[in-house]
Parts: C-alpha cells; structure tokens; sequence
C-alpha cells in the first residue's frame, strides 16, 4: 500500500479503489486532486482528453487566487511568466465621433484590500501544469482518454464510477467513497445527479475570440481596454503572456440581430474587430486560437447527491460569460473548499454536518457571481461605459476574490463569547485581509496571512497585546486545549480527541514526501497538532520574553509565533490585531478560529488574560469545534 493510501483495498470485487474519483482534469479538478494528494487521500483524475489544455481557455488569475497558489507555494512560476494588468480603459466612437478614450481607472482601487492589486494573466494550461507536475511528485498522474459514462451506488454504500477507455475501447469501473464532477458546463456527471438541473437563461449575443499576436498603432495595447462602436459593437482587449493579446468580439448583423455561428469564421471576426478599432490598423502576425460562444448564465439547482457522495463544481455547476475573468477562479475556490472538507471526513474526523456546507457555500457564490455576470454582461452589450464601469467598482470586492463572503452555517459563527459584540475586524464567512508581523523566532517581517502553507489544518490565533499580564490565560486555554488542564473539570476537550484521532490517521496514512517538503518544512507546523496550527500574536517587546516562557503547546508552535510590531508595513498601515480583531483595549485577549481554506470560523473576545477567562475560553472552543468533529 503506498503512503497515504486510506482505502486498503488496491482491488474490491476486482475493481481498482480509491477514496476521491474526479472527473475533468481543468484548473477546478486539478486544485481538487492536488490538494487531496498533498493531504495523503488517495485520488484517481479520469479526464476525457489526450493531454492538457494547449490553447485558449481561460487565462485571468484573480487576486485571491493569486493568494491561494502563493499559501501552496506553486505561485511563482506565474509570476514570473504572466502579464500584470493594473489599469483598466474604456473607448467610445459613435456615428459623428470617432473612436476615442473616454476614461481610464485603476482596476483594483484601494477599497479592495490585497497585496496584488492586479489581474494575472496566464494561459490555463500553466495553471494545469502546476497542479499537474505537484501531482506528478507526488506519485499521481490524470488517467486520460478515459470519458465518464456513469455511475452507481454499491452494496457498501461506496460509489461505482464507469468510464470508457478511448484506446481501447473498453468499459472500466473504479470503486470510490466519493465522486467529484469538474467536467465542464455538459457535464455528465451532473446529468447523473438526479434533479441537479442547470436553471437560468442563454443570450442570443455571439462572441468571438481571438488569442494572438497583434500589430497595431492602438495606444492602449498592454492595458485592458474595453472599445465601444455604436456601429459595430464591443471588444475586450486584454494582454497575455509571449506577447499576445486576447480580443472578446461581439458579433452581430447590420440590423443588429446576433449572426449564426455558421457565419462566424475566423475572418469574419478579424474584419470585425478591425471595423470596431477603426481608424487603428489591426492585423495579427500569428493566432494561436480561435474560438465563437454565447453567453449562458446558469446554476445548477443542486451541487451534492443525497447522500453527499456525489459532487459537482466549476462549470458542471454555474455557467456564465467570461468577460470579468470569474470562471476560472470560482471553479477553483468550489474545489479548495471541498478539497480540506473530504480529507477530514475520510479520515474520520468530521461530522456529516461539514460536508453539507460546501453547497450551502459554494451555491451561494455561484448565485452572487450570476447577479454580477448578469449586469456586467448587460452593460458591456449595450456599451454603457457609465453603467459598466459602474457595476464593476459596486462589485469590485467580489471580482477580486475578496469578497467571497458565506453566511452562518455550523463552520462560520458569530460571535457569541463574552466582550464579542464589536464588529471591527474581519468577521466569521469573511477572508483574512492582508496583514504584517515579525515571525519571532527568525524576525523574519511576513505577510500573516500566507506564512503558513496550506495543509489542510485549521489555524488558531490568540490575540494577547500584554503578553505578561495573557499568561494566565494562555497557560489556561491551552493546557485544556491539550488535555492537560489543571482545572477542576474532568473534560477531554474536543481538540484533544480531534488531535489524537488525527495523528493516528496521518501516522496510517501520511501525505507522500517530495522534495519540496525539505524547504516548506511542513513539521514546523505540525509539530503542536496535525489538525491545528497554533498561534500567538502579541505586541510585547521580543526582548521582554523568550519561547520557553510560553504554554508547552505554543512552544511547539514557535514557527508561529508573531511580533505584532509592522503594522506601518501592512495594507492601510494597520497592525494585524486592528485588521483581524478590530484591536483589543487594555488587558483584553482575543482568540480567532480559521479555516483551513483562510476563511474565519468565529472570533471570540475575553476582557481580561485570567485563568478563568481561559477555561470560558475553552469551553467557546469545545462549541465551534464540536460541531463538525467527531470528538
């Protein structure tokens, strides 16, 4: 059996097992697959297709998304090779005036809070490669040419997955405890899910598209451009890497009407766009793709079988038009909250209860995503640069990523602990802002919110501005955390038995080394518990206080332990208790749950740093993780 294989069986009844079938080998299936490899679940990826995405796609990586390939330390390879778009130009020409700029913006404004206030734009296939090559490392490749046909449950509860050989011709069945479908906006998997019906409308509006490099006088080239022609309709401009550009070309007739798709060549659509950007010359020295779609924005009405063994995301779940470059990163997100929430149900470590989340999630964002798509897609085919510029700064939070936000559910908690009522700070559904601190233990300066690489574990940080005067309070919640509490309470808490459960699980069956453990050093933040990272921050001076004044638990965890004294550095010049916690008066202590995926699960304050408000704190703990554990 290899490392981090939890089902036992290689074969059951003479079919090959595994815990996660994915099918659709796209950027939403490959973040899935990457991230249950990394977290030791064993993984199949069946993909209908010979080989990756060559050409075109999707290509715009949205700051959150930036984030999240940065927390798995797969980011810079991108960086180095895609095009930054910071600005954002909007051109008008009418029947009496020609074509014109007619404003030009930042495209993330201050308002948005991120570290990488820009568009990334590269090709999909360089987001699939890294996925693709992580996976590699770790053992596991895509099983290609290998189209679903259907599936079934077993006798065992455990799902049959049916799947046709293209080479061969053959019919093949993998066992698996759970399906995932990324397989595209057809996708058969969702047609499998009884009533997991697409719902929504279809624009009779044709678009071309256009990936290639351009020769032209046009000034705004290297920006993206939105081009408006009363006569002949819209273009997106958009840079790309190797020195291309990508055209969105809206295509309709001289009454106005939407053409065929029959007509729509790949000369028709270069005439077109040339007769938009009239009087700058447009011609292409090279085209590596060329494609025509219309715009359908639906949600399925289901993401999940009853029985939550069967799941679709990406575009198998929500279609919309690609033109605020939403698709890819959305599909991804759908898979990274899925991803953490499977592994700690196949291990055995969660409730039912943490499953049913990712629809109640994710579903929500699907349908905010649509609201946006439907008045952006809307204002661009009417060539309101008011309006659409309009739309774009009221829904610039969201476009970023940012502002993904979901409501209460049994993961995300308000707050409910003693001194808890103030609204300052990044509340429970909401993501982590960008925030600076001094890493103790090498007075590294860090980005707090991506220090720690993403393992699949929760983090928990306590908040103790006087560290000296918190000691009571820190020796008191983490000796109960521990197990080894001096109180009179003879309770186990909840982390206690979650965190056993847990090394036994991960000492079955750990993730499988790679070379690129060697530097992350992913013990450093085990070291406390593989199900947490424990973690303090504190304003105390570093000389006032050394590792080994600290709880045994927080000593084991001193990769993160944190100096809040660089707030000049951060976003907003702010230190990270005021961005995170809204900052804490005179003796008070804060403690904030994350989520493996960087979203807030609950916040809790506590008005002085007393052995008694440590033990409240504890029981408040045992409430959050109780309800999704297996404690």
């Amino acid at each position: 059996m290899s490392p981090g294989v939890l089902s036992p069986e290689p074969q059951l009844n003479g079919a090959p097992s595994t815990d996660v079938a994915v099918v659709g080998a796209g950027p939403a299936g490959l973040m899935l697959a990457a991230n249950l490899v990394r977290f030791g679940i064993k993984t199949t990826v069946l993909d209908d297709r010979a080989d990756k995405t060559s050409t075109g796609r999707a290509d715009g990586l949205q700051p959150k998304s930036i984030e999240t390939l940065r927390q798995m330390r797969l980011a810079d390879p991108l960086l180095q090779r895609g095009v930054k778009i910071y600005d954002i130009c909007f051109w008008n020409s009418t029947k009496d005036t020609p074509l014109h700029r007619t404003n030009r913006e930042v495209h993330y404004p201050p308002v948005v809070d991120v570290l990488e206030p820009y568009i990334l734009l590269v090709h999909q296939g360089m987001v699939e490669d890294l996925f693709l090559n992580d996976m590699k490392a770790r053992g596991v490749e895509v099983t290609r040419n290998s189209p679903f046909a259907t599936y079934r449950e077993a006798k065992d509860g455990s799902i049959e997955v049916v799947s046709r050989d293209d080479v061969s011709g053959e019919e093949k069945t993998l066992r698996a405890q759970y399906l995932v479908g990324t397989d595209g906006a057809h996708s058969q998997v969702r047609k499998c899910i009884p009533e997991a019906t697409p719902v929504g409308a279809s624009s009779e509006a044709i678009w071309g598209v256009l990936d290639g490099v351009i020769e032209t006088d046009f000034p705004d080239l290297w920006s993206k451009v939105v081009v408006y022609s009363e006569e002949a309709g819209n273009v997106l401009c958009i840079p790309r890497e190797r020195n291309m550009t990508r055209l969105y070309i809206e295509l309709k007739s001289e009454t106005g009407t939407p053409i065929s798709k029959a007509e729509a060549t790949q000369e028709f659509v270069m005439a077109r766009a040339r007769q938009i950007m009239q009087p700058y010359s447009l011609t292409w020295a090279s085209v590596e793709w060329f494609g025509v779609y219309t715009i359908g924005q639906r949600v399925a009405n289901r993401f999940t079988d009853d029985k939550q063994r069967v799941f679709i995301a990406g575009d198998a779940s929500h279609t919309h038009s690609p033109k605020a470059a939403q698709g890819m990163n959305t599909s991804m997100h759908d898979t990274f909250n899925l991803a953490w929430k499977l592994n700690l149900t196949i291990r055995g470590l969660a409730k039912p209860s943490l499953l049913s989340t990712y629809e109640h999630e994710r579903k929500k964002i699907a349908h905010d995503l649509i609201n946006f798509d439907y008045e952006h897609a809307n204002a661009f085919h009417a060539g309101d640069a008011a309006a659409l510029a309009e739309n774009f700064q009221t829904n610039v939070r969201f476009i970023s990523g940012v502002g993904a936000e979901y409501g209460p559910n049994v993961l995300n908690q308000p707050s409910s602990s003693p001194s808890s009522s103030s609204t300052a700070g990044v509340q429970p559904g909401c993501l982590l802002t960008p925030a600076r601190g001094t890493r103790y233990i090498d007075a590294n300066p860090v980005d707090m919110q991506l220090d720690i690489p993403l393992l699949g574990q929760f983090r928990l940080y306590f908040f103790c501005p006087d560290l000296h005067s918190a000691l009571p309070f820190l020796r008191s919640i983490c000796g109960y955390i521990s197990g080894a509490s001096s109180s009179s309470s003879s309770t186990t808490s909840v982390l206690a038995t979650a965190t056993a459960a847990a090394k036994a699980s991960y000492a079955a069956h750990p993730p499988a080394p790679t070379e690129s453990d060697s530097f992350i050093q992913p013990a450093r933040y085990t070291a406390a518990s593989d199900l947490v990272t424990y973690c303090l921050v504190t304003s105390s001076p570093k000389s006032s206080w050394e590792i080994a004044d600290l709880p045994p638990l927080l000593q084991a965890s001193r990769w993160s332990v944190y100096l809040d004294d660089v707030g000049a550095q951060a976003t907003r010049g702010l230190s990270c208790s005021e961005k995170w916690v809204g900052g804490l008066g005179e003796g008070e202590v804060a403690v904030m749950n994350v989520r493996p995926d960087g979203y807030v699960g609950s916040v809790g304050r506590w008005k002085d740093g007393s052995e008694g408000s440590g033990v409240e704190a504890g029981r408040w703990l045992d409430g959050y993780y109780g309800g999704f554990l297996n404690a």
